[in-house]
């Protein structure tokens, strides 16, 4: 059977990785390694500056003091000692889309997977009060494993998959959103008086676009946008090149 690994950025004690792991373990054999902790909008973050440690939770399941790309990476060195055959990030209790994927948690679980060669795919469900049903994401996330196995993806390309809430209207596949982004700092005071700031979302218009992974998960279907960690701006090469030619040149 494919060995599949599974990680998040909620930590290990989420039922959305619960959820995601049982739905894989018809396709695969499943381990999971996640953060102990929760993680979120850590980004692509790798530990450097003290040691991490791997605690055995459960038959198959690890939890580790870091980030989901070390946990990726750890998991790879100690538990499989080898390279699993799928990484799936997820599910995550909030969407991931548009700008937004550079801060999540989740999506570098699968980036790093991407990026070592190993298929990979995040998964994230829509934020709601109250009680989460990731029975529809989990669901998705095992076809779409399934299907990535059967069919591989080009080298260095992952599957950012975000669902809808309730029963999904069916899946589209979709391309990066862009929104207006605005983070705002808050400034509070402590008893002492001395300052103390809170990072908080600001304004969060986004671009119309019938194909963007925003536009499709508000309209009730599944997005699935295949991403990569190439950001080179291929269209600015040619304006670059002219910079540079007349800065050469001292064109001022």
């Amino acid at each position: 059977m494919p060995r599949i690994l599974v990680t998040n950025d909620d930590g290990y004690r989420s039922e959305g990785i619960h959820a995601l792991a049982e739905a894989l373990r018809a396709i695969g054999d499943v381990t999971v390694v996640a953060p102990i902790e929760e993680a979120s909008a850590i980004g692509h973050a790798l530990t450097l500056r003290h040691p991490l440690r791997l605690e055995a939770i459960a038959d198959g399941t690890f939890a580790v003091d870091g980030t989901p790309t070390d946990c990726v990476n750890v998991a790879i060195a100690q538990v499989f000692k080898g390279l699993p055959d799928l990484v799936v990030s997820g599910i995550n209790k909030g969407w991931n889309l548009g700008d937004d994927i550079t801060y999540s948690g989740t999506v570098a679980g699968a980036l790093e997977g991407a990026l070592l060669g190993i298929p990979s795919i995040a998964v994230s469900l829509r934020a709601t009060r109250g009680d989460y049903d990731f029975s529809h994401a989990a669901r998705t996330a095992a076809s779409f494993a399934e299907a990535v196995l059967r069919r591989p993806l080009p080298a260095r390309t992952f599957l950012n998959i975000n669902v809808p809430k309730g029963l999904p209207k069916g899946h589209r596949v979709t391309v990066q959103a862009k929104r207006n982004h605005v983070t705002s700092v808050a400034e509070r005071h402590d008893p002492k008086g001395r300052a103390y700031y809170w990072i908080e979302e600001g304004e969060n218009a986004w671009a119309a676009d019938e194909r963007s992974d925003y536009h499709v998960v508000r309209a009730g279907y599944v997005s699935v946008t295949p991403l990569q960690p190439d950001l080179t701006a291929y269209d600015a090469l040619q304006a670059v090149e002219d910079l540079s030619a007349d800065k050469a040149a001292g064109v001022r």
